[in-house]
């Protein structure tokens, strides 16, 4: 057993069930209605091993399908997926869909350019209530977290 997964029990409140990430693959019941479920887009190649390795870490620790690898799918793919996926389960009486949807966050780990994109791909799908979105800066700039002001914070999940 690997030391990930000692704690991943720790990290339930931030898990979502693979039923909302993959449609079509059959309901799972969950004990508890994770509080602060989040979506993990990471460029891999981005900051030298760092994004890989952040990757490794991130899908021993959540569900694997909720950790998307940028290099694999292309983010507006993955969210046009979801929130379909989303608006189906909701019209079907799925109360977990709609707490889940209003409770989403979102994590981006990369460059400027990787957070500019999935900025953009959330913006572009023009939601009534966007996730909040949180940046890892692994790139080699990173100027967009100095533009925000975020310099000197560290932000915990």
């Amino acid at each position: 057993m690997t030391e990930y997964n000692l704690y991943s029990d720790n990290f339930k409140e931030f898990k979502i069930p693979n039923y909302i990430l993959v449609p079509d693959s059959g309901c799972e019941s969950l004990p508890d209605i994770p509080s602060c479920p989040v979506l993990v887009f990471i460029n891999s190649k981005s900051g030298g091993q760092l994004g890989g390795d952040l990757l490794v870490t991130y899908r021993a620790l959540l569900n694997k399908n909720q950790v998307i690898d940028l290099l694999e799918e292309a983010p507006d793919d993955v969210l046009h997926r979801l929130y379909l996926n989303l608006e189906k389960l909701k019209n079907n009486g799925d109360k977990l869909a709609l707490i889940l949807e209003e409770r989403l966050r979102i994590i981006v780990a990369g460059g400027d350019g990787t957070a500019g994109w999935l900025l953009g791909v959330v913006s572009d799908l023009k939601l009534s209530q966007p996730p909040p979105i949180a940046t890892v800066p692994l790139g080699t700039g990173n100027n967009l977290p100095f533009s925000f002001g975020w310099v000197g914070e560290i932000l915990l999940l």
